[in-house]
């Protein structure tokens, strides 16, 4: 079984690039299966990180950017793949 986790932020005005570039030079203490980062309309971010056992249970999760950067808290999703 792999399981991923979501992460979604919303810049606050002005502020969509400084969030990506935060979230892009944010470390993991493990290297997942893969990571994806995205952007969306309205200044979002989100990075989704795939992980094999023996991360399943405790997968290490990406942490809050600063408050300045945005709108909103972060917004997480954990999901596990069904095939």
């Amino acid at each position: 079984m792999t399981v991923a986790l979501m992460w979604e932020a919303k810049a606050a005005p002005g502020r969509g690039a400084e969030l990506l570039a935060w979230a892009r030079s944010q470390p993991l203490p493990y290297a997942p299966l893969r990571q994806d980062l995205l952007r969306a309309p309205e200044d979002r971010v989100l990075i989704i990180t795939w992980w094999p056992a023996p991360y399943q249970t405790d997968p290490p999760e990406l942490p809050d950017p600063p408050a300045h950067l945005t709108t909103r808290p972060v917004h997480r999703w954990r999901f596990e793949a069904v095939e």
